[in-house]
């Protein structure tokens, strides 16, 4: 199998430590793109040098929901130039978290709403990041694609079957994490059973979620191969052939990673 881990964090604790050995555990399982995500603009520097060293690797630039008070200065303009840069291929983590409301509500709506632009305006991919948020992030994915059209992913995908009817109508693709191995996660492997293959992709947080049988486990991108094989079963097809649709959806998504 040849496959791509659509969202890891290569520059958190528990792989960074050891990103040689985690990046060679992962091409060992057949993972060949891995996009490594950032959350807060001083991991900008440290996501983008992996991604400049690493060809399988790539780079997002981004502020995620939790801390949004802490970047009020990052706007749309500043995405857009740190973007330019020839191994980021998309805008994120960002978007909506009403779990743990880290960061004041309306500042989370700002900060995203700030984010889109910068995808629209560069064509590159919104990475999003929602949750207990379900019917603001419909929203404004929303109505940010009527005011222009925008590429997007729905990561580490946990919301209704009814949000994710809304995200395909909208266009944007949807992620799967090693969430959906879970025994508690029916309502998800519902949903993840239906989604049409050529809006999927999957994903392992690294380094959380580790899927079954890794779970206890420091999550890391070689975990993708587990999430695809439970995923496969669960919808009824080959892991080969899943694993080649979702890597074709990775790059067709994120295109800029085959420039």
């Amino acid at each position: 199998m040849k496959l791509a881990d659509s969202h890891c964090h290569m520059n958190y604790k528990g792989l960074a430590e050891q990103q040689d050995t985690v990046l060679a555990r992962a091409r060992e399982r057949g993972v060949v793109a891995m996009l490594n995500i950032s959350t807060r603009e001083r991991e900008w520097d440290d996501v983008v040098a992996v991604a400049e060293r690493e060809p399988d690797v790539w780079a997002t630039v981004g502020i995620h929901p939790h801390e949004a008070d802490q970047h009020p200065h990052i706007d749309t303009a500043k995405l857009i130039a740190r973007a330019a840069h020839p191994r980021v291929v998309g805008i994120g983590e960002s978007g909506l978290d009403y779990y743990y409301d880290h960061s004041d509500r309306d500042r989370q709506q700002a900060s995203f709403r700030a984010h889109i632009a910068a995808c629209r305006e560069t064509r590159l991919p919104i990475v999003v990041h929602t949750r207990d948020a379900e019917d603001d992030t419909i929203a404004i994915l929303r109505d940010e694609m009527e005011q222009g059209a925008y590429p997007g992913v729905i990561h580490c995908f946990t919301a209704s079957g009814e949000f994710a009817d809304k995200a395909l109508e909208l266009g944007l693709y949807i992620s799967i994490s090693g969430i959906v191995t879970f025994k508690n996660a029916t309502d998800l492997q519902a949903t993840a059973k239906r989604l049409p293959l050529d809006r999927l992709l999957i994903e392992t947080d690294a380094p959380f979620l580790a899927p079954v049988p890794n779970r206890g486990k420091t999550g890391e991108p070689a975990f993708v191969a587990d999430t695809c094989r439970f995923l496969a079963a669960l919808r009824g097809e080959e892991p080969e052939a899943l694993a080649e649709a979702t890597r074709a959806n990775f790059h067709r998504l994120f295109a800029k990673t085959l420039a």
